[in-house]
């Protein structure tokens, strides 16, 4: 039985209201006058259970797989995720005004992402000023140095500021400058300090390169880090392996500006310019180095 009451300003309405919520088999169980009017009691005996069905759970996300964290899970909203994207993402080619300064948390593919530019520089026909800053890490000199000498290109060793600015005094208007700056904890006083010393020496445009496949808050802490210093462009790498790009967004969502991506460790074709497009193609499917924008 199923049991409602009514309330209006008399009987007659009172009565209209049972029939309409409830039907012609609507039993009148009791009237009382209250303040205002009338009240009604009626009930209707249900041959059938009477079911109340659960909300229905929306569709799955494309995203939902990527690990966005509860922060970021309702940013990009929609059936078209490349609007979405493009919405609330910045897209920008990597500048190339001013020296450009490779910065991360160490592992990150700094020095192969500094091999994979100039050699693209190098193919169009370009000399690019290759400068490591990396002189603490073991082999980080040597590893670079084995790609300029294949690209037959000068690779300049500056781990202080005051070296670095000499190295970059040759630098002609226009000509790309790369450095490989050393592996950064940007959490670490000493070594945010060393590394905006750099920056401001080389008079530089700081670049993160940060890889896929990290822990979304992660990513966003690490990514706005560098931003405090001074870094406003992302070049993610390892989309070729990553499964979960949730890392890759939420850095981006601090104000980075999409640049390209480490597609594979191939040097001359290593890289894929980033667009709306081509990532959500890439967050719909997996891994896929034959999409393009």
């Amino acid at each position: 039985m199923r049991l409602r009451v009514f309330h209006a300003r008399n009987a007659t309405l009172a009565l209209a209201a049972v029939r309409e919520a409830l039907g012609e088999e609507a039993v009148v169980l009791g009237t009382r006058r209250v303040a205002g009017g009338v009240e009604v009691t009626a009930a209707l005996d249900l041959a059938e259970p009477e079911l109340i069905e659960p909300e229905p759970e929306p569709p799955p996300s494309e995203l939902a797989r990527h690990n966005l964290g509860p922060g970021l899970s309702s940013v990009f909203p929609g059936p078209d995720l490349a609007a979405a994207l493009e919405a609330r993402l910045a897209f920008e080619a990597l500048p190339e005004d001013r020296p450009l300064l490779l910065v991360g948390p160490p592992g990150a593919g700094k020095t192969l992402t500094c091999a994979k530019l100039a050699a693209r520089a190098k193919m169009a026909g370009h000399t690019p000023i290759v400068v490591t800053a990396d002189g603490a890490r073991a082999g980080a000199v040597e590893q670079l140095a084995a790609f300029t000498r294949l690209l037959r290109l000068t690779l300049a060793v500056a781990a202080v500021p005051e070296a670095l600015a000499k190295a970059l005094q040759t630098r002609a208007p226009g000509q790309l400058a790369l450095v490989d700056g050393f592996g950064c904890d940007p959490f670490d006083e000493a070594q945010a300090e060393r590394l905006y010393r750099l920056i401001r020496a080389a008079e530089a445009t700081p670049v993160l390169v940060l890889p896929a496949g990290m822990d979304a808050e992660e990513s966003a802490e690490v990514a706005r880090a560098f931003h405090q210093l001074g870094a406003r462009h992302l070049l993610p790498t390892r989309l070729d392996m990553a499964r979960r790009l949730g890392g890759v967004l939420a850095a981006a969502c601090t104000g980075l500006a999409l640049t390209e991506a480490g597609i594979g460790p191939q040097v001359a074709h290593g890289l894929q310019p980033l667009s709306p497009a081509w990532l959500a193609a890439r967050l719909a499917g997996g891994p896929d180095r034959e999409i393009r924008a």
